[in-house]
């Protein structure tokens, strides 16, 4: 087994482009680990409705990627106490065998203390009831990866408000995630590793994994330059771009509405490619204008709040609604708040 380093690299819209292209370019005859850590992102499954999935107000307050990955299974948080581990090798009918790629993390952390992690159910590594590592797999051209991802210090607090749902009504034909109670390893491994940084404790199970007690040990391929420019090309194709990661999702359907002091506003909504396929605005306001004009130039419209907002911004919307602003019409009809 190789290992192959991603120098470092924190942007998630690389780091997934890079796995993305070990799977999909063969340039060793045997399987390779990957490592890599995420500044604060949520990754989603590749049949997800990203718009059911993540927090959008909070994210976008936050500055949280959102990016959409190759394999199904549900959304999880990334952040910088957080790492990623990615098994790519040749298919050889082992899809959905996550306790062969599991087993070589699980033995590595009993070695650094975390004697109590198992893998339960399907794909998650739970100690003490508590999930702290997603799995999924992916399998293009006879090659696959089988990736999870170790809560080690991560903000666990970040993890439950952004990936909290709203509660609208939703329908959608995405893949809800199972939400399930989280914790990071930290507190439960040896002393020796309890004052360890992400990186520090991600380097030792490198470590563990490869049976070696030096980094210089550990068996490795070293990316090409000409490597690094196929891992940007695909980034700018997939993981860098809004119609992966937001348009690829599944047609939904959804309700919001919210009293305003001078009446109520209700959107019916129906999405396509994250794009507005057809409104409906009902209410008990008064308006002077048609309300079938604010409709019609929502439609085909980019269901985010910026091009949301752009619509408002281009009438009177004091002349269609009352006393109400393009930021409060926008927010209604994106977040399904009022904030």
């Amino acid at each position: 087994m190789y290992f192959v380093d991603n120098q470092g690299i924190t942007d998630p819209r690389i780091n997934i482009a890079l796995e993305t292209y070990l799977v999909e370019h063969k340039l060793v005859d045997e399987p390779i680990l990957l490592f890599y850590i995420n500044e604060p992102s949520i990754i989603i499954g590749r049949n997800q409705n990203t718009a059911e999935e993540v927090n959008q107000s909070y994210i976008d307050e936050k500055g949280i990627h959102v990016v959409r990955r190759m394999s199904g299974g549900g959304a999880v948080y990334h952040d910088l106490g957080n790492f990623s581990f990615c098994f790519i090798k040749d298919d050889d009918g082992s899809f959905r065998d996550f306790g062969k790629f599991t087993q070589p993390v699980i033995e590595a952390l009993h070695k650094m203390g975390v004697t109590g992690a198992s893998l339960q159910g399907r794909n998650d590594l739970l100690i003490d009831g508590k999930k702290f590592s997603g799995n999924a797999m992916y399998v293009k051209n006879g090659r696959m990866t089988a990736h999870g991802t170790i809560l080690f210090d991560a903000d666990l607090d970040a993890v439950t408000h952004a990936l909290k749902p709203r509660q609208e009504k939703i329908e959608s034909k995405g893949i809800k995630s199972v939400r399930s109670r989280v914790t990071n390893i930290k507190p439960y491994v040896s002393d020796e590793y309890k004052q360890m940084t992400t990186e520090q404790f991600r380097d030792n199970l490198l470590l563990h994994i490869f049976d070696v007690t030096e980094r210089k040990d550990v068996k490795e391929y070293h990316l090409t330059e000409q490597d690094w420019e196929k891992v940007y090309r695909i980034r700018d194709e997939r993981f860098g771009n809004w119609d992966w990661n937001y348009g690829h999702s599944p047609q939904f359907s959804m309700e919001h509405r919210h009293k305003f002091p001078f009446g109520l506003v209700e959107y019916k909504v129906n999405v396509e490619q994250n794009k507005i396929k057809d409104i409906r605005i009902f209410g008990d306001f008064f308006g002077l204008g048609e309300i079938s004009d604010i409709e019609k130039a929502l439609t085909g419209v980019m269901f985010e709040f910026e091009a949301v907002k752009a619509v408002f911004d281009s009438v009177n919307v004091a002349n269609y609604f009352g006393q109400i602003t393009s930021q409060e019409l926008a927010e209604l009809l994106v977040y399904g708040i009022n904030a």
